[in-house]
């Protein structure tokens, strides 16, 4: 069984602020927008280095949707920047109408998502952003799961030509995959092979499936990991190819079950592979303020919740 090693604790939107610096450097094209909260985007590094392809919108998110659609008329690729739940449930109709209507090339991206926001509460802790994006048309839905691949993904995105919504989070987390990675857009990543149940895992989840698969291992069960960073459009191929072998699987995410990476795969398998899932994320509910290994624990959202979902599924078969 492979081991994933910590390299250190990180949190993920420091991964887009340090893709976002490279990309000053590296593609003229690329600007940002900012509704207020440079240092929440750690977007500090690239305003140093390019102060004059800078925008403080300040607290008017819609006109910064709006600008960043038309920075795209003359070739600029925006990259728009807020926490998760302005970046689209207070926008969504400008996003609907403005950007992905039209197929403008911005890049959302969207910090403090999910109940890992903590402290905050409810009100910030979007946990249906993922499902309001993916059904756009035309959309690309990235959420990255550490701070070597946010990066990766923020310098990927850059390339990518068309709407992406790019979602990560506030606490430090484990670094885990690696500094060099070659981020692909829409390729899943098989991070540990096994035979008895596949864990199909995005965001904060994918170190928590790892855990969950040692103890798996521990008890004799063998779990295939995958790393889903990419929702929308889904590596079918990567999901189907481990179903067939593994008979169930467990999908793990940091959002509603509703309309969320659980509802994609159900898709994929009830059209090619009819197979038994079960479904880690949150039960239809808003979340609520405490730390966030607390709320990932009451929420169900952690190893231990992933490895008895793979008992219960493997039962299932």
């Amino acid at each position: 069984m492979k081991k994933y090693i910590d390299t250190g604790k990180k949190d993920t939107r420091s991964g887009f602020g340090a893709g976002l610096e490279e990309l000053g450097k590296t593609n003229e094209n690329v600007v940002a927008l900012c509704a207020d909260l440079i240092g929440s985007l750690k977007m500090d590094a690239f305003i140093a280095n390019n102060p004059e392809r800078f925008f403080q919108i300040g607290i008017a998110e819609a006109n910064m949707m709006g600008i960043a659609a038309g920075l795209t008329i003359g070739g600029k690729i925006p990259f728009t920047g807020t926490f998760a739940n302005f970046s689209t449930g207070r926008v969504y109709d400008q996003i609907r109408q403005s950007i992905a209507y039209s197929g403008k090339n911005v890049k959302i991206c969207a910090s403090h998502a999910g109940l890992t926001l903590g402290e905050d509460g409810a009100t910030h802790q979007i946990l249906e952003d993922i499902g309001l994006m993916k059904m756009l048309p035309g959309m690309t839905v990235i959420n990255t799961c550490d701070y070597n691949q946010t990066k990766a993904a923020t310098i990927a995105i850059a390339d990518h030509q068309g709407p992406v919504y790019l979602r990560f989070g506030r606490p430090k987390v484990a670094n885990f995959t690696t500094e060099d990675q070659t981020f692909e857009i829409g390729k899943a990543v098989l991070l540990q092979e096994g035979t008895d149940v596949t864990i199909v895992a995005t965001g904060h989840l994918v170190w928590e499936a790892l855990q969950a698969a040692e103890t798996l291992q521990e008890q004799g069960i063998s779990a295939e990991v995958i790393n889903i960073h990419t929702i929308k459009p889904l590596d079918d191929e990567a999901i189907l190819n481990s179903v067939k072998k593994t008979g169930c699987v467990v999908t793990a995410e940091e959002h509603n079950i509703l309309g969320g990476l659980g509802e994609s795969v159900s898709r994929v398998l009830v059209k090619n592979h009819p197979t038994p899932q079960e479904f880690i994320a949150t039960n239809d509910t808003f979340g609520e303020s405490g730390t966030p290994e607390q709320l990932m624990e009451k929420y169900g959202l952690n190893a231990a919740a992933i490895t008895s979902a793979a008992q219960k599924v493997i039962k299932r078969k």
